[in-house]
């Protein structure tokens, strides 16, 4: 079967904006002309890819299973692109990093700055979602690397994982929780507090859960989040105790404090992460060298 590349990019275009005009512009192309290819691919291939509405294009699960082949091929490409633009100067291309919104905030804004001083003309794109979609970026080659939190399930034997940084969880309480503080606890002490933690689709909550199911404690939490910086500010103000890596909290808090438990909280790391089944850019590897 011949390969018509043109229709495959069209494909992925409207499969990932699920708009046949909004595809036709970044193809710099007709809608007519998008509409065409679909239709021929559609019968080149014997099957519905989309379903057409007036409202909404939906992809059929036929057209689900084509883009999860295409989508890895597609940015393939464009990374041989990159490689290519950059010229081994570094005077182009693009970098594409995965991180959550904690660790860009708290460890990657610095090494960001200092890149782009010494690459200005390299283009950052930084994917920021949790260090468990970060790592299926990485899978499907969304992004060059990532930086995630460690352990992480997300994580597959195709990708080499570099640790840099090593941290500690803890929790952390305002004065409504005075009864606990300057005394060593024990975990279980907790269960019948309100607890504050990240959401289930994070490594934090992978990571507690574990904790507590090893000490066969119940966990069930009074607030699941997506901000390491909301749960601290919700701790604050009373309505519970915050669960949150140690390099969050404020260095000067004085309506805060971090309890003091008898188990060991395993420590945990901050590691780089690239898939080894795909080409590192010369971009990718100057910013994995300075972290």
């Amino acid at each position: 079967m011949d390969i018509n590349y043109e229709l495959y990019k069209v494909f992925y275009h409207v499969a990932n904006t699920l708009s046949f005009s909004e595809a036709s512009k970044q193809l710099f192309i007709s809608q007519s002309a998008v509409s065409q290819s679909i239709k021929v691919l559609e019968k080149k291939l014997n099957q519905p890819l989309f379903i057409r509405s007036t409202k909404r294009v939906q992809l059929t699960p036929e057209g689900e299973i084509l883009l999860k082949h295409i989508e890895p091929a597609m940015n393939l490409i464009r990374r041989g692109e990159n490689q290519l633009l950059e010229a081994n100067t570094l005077g182009g291309g693009q970098l594409r990093i995965g991180a959550s919104d904690t660790i860009c905030r708290y460890y990657l804004v610095s090494y960001l700055k200092e890149f782009h001083r010494r690459f200005p003309k390299v283009h950052i794109k930084v994917a920021n979602q949790t260090s468990i979609a970060c790592a299926k970026l990485l899978d499907s080659g969304q992004v060059d690397f990532c930086i995630t939190n460690y352990p992480n399930s997300g994580l597959s034997n195709t990708q080499n994982v570099r640790m840099i940084r090593e941290f500690h969880d803890v929790f952390v309480a305002n004065e409504e929780y005075l009864h606990l503080k300057g005394r060593k606890i024990d975990l279980g002490e907790l269960q019948d507090s309100p607890i504050l933690m990240l959401d289930r689709k994070s490594t934090t909550s992978e990571f507690l859960h574990s904790l507590f199911q090893r000490h066969q404690l119940d966990l069930v939490p009074e607030i699941e989040l997506s901000s390491n910086d909301l749960l601290i500010d919700l701790a604050r103000i009373g309505l519970g105790i915050a669960f949150v890596p140690d390099y969050c909290v404020p260095k000067n808090i004085s309506n805060l404090f971090v309890l003091d438990l008898n188990e060991q909280i395993p420590a945990r790391h901050l590691v780089v992460a690239h898939n080894e089944n795909l080409p590192v850019s010369q971009a990718a590897r100057q910013f994995m060298n300075m972290l």
